[in-house]
């Protein structure tokens, strides 16, 4: 799970400071769902697996319940821990995405929370599908050239050095190479410890 953090993203070239995430609780499974997806999608071969994930995960079910009942205040306290002049004038609170939780069955029976980013593919490569958190700058590259080389297997050599333009990391070990390593410490975009906002 993602935990609190401070952001920066541009929306039609403006520079915005975000905070989050707070956890929520929907029992739909997409925004515009329906209320009832988290209830039929209970069935016979996986309660065991949703069941043993739930009963190892005690700790983290308070602490979602505890987000999901905190009054405004007390979350904006939490923002001022990391940005102690935020004023609440100053911020919206906005709904930013909606994660359904996957759960695998383990070996020794009951289910396992899967907190990463998975990308699933089809024998064949004909379809491929992304489980588990939305990827963002740090893992969307990574889960579509995977999508690429496990769907297009007959194709992705042909692809592997026009990628290599513009991913010159692709393939390659930062420990073993000084300029990505040195990309790789700078951060996203090559930028290290700065924030600029305009909010």
């Amino acid at each position: 799970m993602s935990v609190p953090h401070l952001d920066t993203r541009v929306v039609d070239g403006k520079s915005y400071l975000m905070f989050g995430p707070y956890a929520g609780f929907s029992p739909k499974y997409l925004k515009k769902g329906k209320l009832t997806d988290m209830v039929t999608s209970v069935k016979a071969g996986n309660i065991g697996a949703m069941l043993g994930a739930g009963l190892k995960n005690i700790p983290l079910t308070q602490y979602l319940i505890s987000q999901v009942i905190a009054r405004p205040e007390t979350k904006f306290t939490a923002l001022q821990a990391f940005y102690p002049e935020a004023q609440p004038k100053h911020w919206e609170t906005i709904t930013a995405g909606q994660r359904v939780q996957v759960i695998k069955k383990d070996p020794n029976g009951g289910g396992v929370l899967e907190f990463g980013t998975e990308v699933i593919a089809a024998a064949d490569g004909s379809i491929a599908g992304l489980l588990g958190a939305s990827p963002g700058a740090s893992t969307a590259v990574s889960a579509m050239v995977d999508v690429l080389e496990r769907c297009f297997p007959s194709k992705f050599e042909d692809w592997r050095s026009h990628l290599a333009t513009m991913v010159p990391s692709l393939g390659l070990a930062p420990w073993e190479h000084e300029e990505i390593a040195q990309l790789a410490s700078a951060g996203p975009d090559g930028i290290s410890d700065a924030v600029s906002t305009d909010a």
